[in-house]
């Protein structure tokens, strides 16, 4: 494998998560102003959500992604719920096999560490790529206007994920 990842369970991942995006934010094309996106970016680290890096061989950052339990609506208190708040890969390593280790990551670690998660939640920004990419893996509950443009709401249970990236045959990561 060309790229392993990490959970960040100490000051100096979170802070090699925050500046990775940071340096990146340009190309993460969230569709907010940047002080929201900078909230989405830190809330994993301030409110107990996780955090995961990903590495090339040479142990360089090449992608980030994280997510928060709960939400909004309901105080964070419905932590069956998780938000995804990022996922960025370099592009040039982009694949369909790092999205799909990344997915398969995410969901044996939830199932590792048996947290009640049911569903996952996440916004992108209108684009047919995009929607094309996530109707394998979510269904799309909603597009809205925001001021900073379109936005699509995507929904998906955790066992459609799990079940999804089993498919896929893999060493396990736990």
């Amino acid at each position: 494998m060309d790229h392993y990842f990490s959970i960040c369970s100490a000051e100096m991942y979170y802070e090699k998560y925050m500046a990775f995006l940071l340096e990146n934010y340009d190309q993460l094309r969230m569709p907010y102003s940047f002080p929201v996106t900078l909230s989405f970016l830190a809330s994993p680290v301030l409110m107990e959500g996780k955090a995961f890096l990903c590495f090339n061989d040479d142990d360089e950052v090449i992608g980030a992604f994280s997510y928060i339990y709960g939400t909004g609506e309901n105080q964070y208190e419905d932590k069956h719920i998780v938000q995804i708040q990022v996922v960025y890969f370099l592009e040039q390593y982009r694949s369909s096999r790092l999205f799909l280790h990344a997915l398969q990551y995410v969901t044996e670690y939830i199932a590792y560490m048996e947290e009640d998660v049911k569903e996952f939640r996440f916004w992108t920004s209108t684009d047919d790529s995009l929607r094309k990419l996530f109707s394998k893996i979510a269904e799309r509950i909603a597009s809205v206007e925001t001021a900073n443009g379109p936005l699509d709401e995507y929904r998906a249970s955790f066992l459609a994920w799990q079940s999804y990236s089993a498919r896929f045959q893999h060493e396990p990561f736990f």
